[in-house]
């Protein structure tokens, strides 16, 4: 390993511990809010947004950045800017990942939080409090859960597939007959992550997830053997000037390159 790639090593572990205990403190004050009927605003789009999430945006807002002064901020709940563009590094929050299923009083929702640098996630914390869960990684260190490693799990007879019916539709009739789609889960986050921790086989992702919905989950499912890809077979890109992404794939191994061929054939 050359010089400058152990400094950069070192600079995304130093971010982690920064990520983790920020994300702990934001889930802390979602959790105030969990159950508790806050007030919420529809978004462009009928998107509901809450007083937690923007609560957690702006605990999250002062807190990082405080920390690191000289990266930018790409949040969904905060008015985007021109100025993330000049910046080296980038973090790319969401405040509360799943924020239908949080006012629904469910428990797969979760405060995502990672550092993207030329386009590319170099660590990720993903807090999950009304489960008890935090998943984390950077490059070339594996993924974790609640410190235990992660790996996505060998695809069986019948694999468990999240996602749009229509997509999961589109497979090829062996594969269609054999997989088991599952329950719709609010969280794109958490969904990703469930993969990366074995409870999970795949999932198509609909055109429009953005990328505060995937960096940090990219991350963590990339450390634990699997991917997110584009329709090019390609991984996404994040921090740039569009944020927001077509359709993609997720998972691993044979079945991942049999979906990812379903969203190269609509494309």
């Amino acid at each position: 390993m050359q010089a400058a790639d152990r400094v950069d090593a070192a600079e995304m572990i130093s971010d982690l511990p920064l990520l983790r205990e920020a994300a702990r403190e934001a889930g802390k004050i979602a959790l105030r809010y969990f159950r508790q009927s806050p007030e919420v605003w529809m978004k462009t789009g009928q998107s509901p947004v809450s007083e937690a999430d923007f609560a957690v945006d702006r605990y999250l807002r002062e807190t990082l950045l405080a920390a690191r002064p000289n990266y930018g901020w790409l949040s969904e709940e905060t008015l985007d800017s021109a100025e993330r563009l000049g910046s080296r590094r980038l973090f790319v929050v969401d405040p509360i990942d799943g924020t239908r299923g949080f006012l629904d009083g469910r428990t797969a929702w979760c405060v995502s939080i990672a550092v993207v640098e030329e386009g590319a996630p170099i660590a990720g914390v993903l807090e999950c409090p009304a489960r008890e869960e935090t998943f984390w990684a950077v490059p070339g260190m594996g993924a974790q859960k609640n410190g235990i490693p992660l790996k996505v799990r060998d695809i069986g007879d019948a694999p468990e597939i999240a996602g749009p019916k229509q997509m999961i539709n589109a497979m090829p009739q062996n594969w269609r007959e054999r997989c088991r789609p599952i329950s719709y889960i609010p969280s794109l986050a958490y969904r990703i992550a469930m993969i990366a921790d074995g409870k999970l086989d795949a999932t198509f992702v609909k055109p429009n997830a953005q990328d505060w919905d995937l960096a940090a989950a990219d991350l963590i499912l990339r450390e634990a053997g699997g991917k997110v890809l584009t329709y090019k077979a390609k991984p996404p890109v994040y921090g740039g000037a569009v944020t927001t992404h077509g359709k993609l794939v997720a998972g691993s191994g044979r079945l991942l390159d049999v979906m990812g061929r379903v969203i190269a054939d609509e494309a």
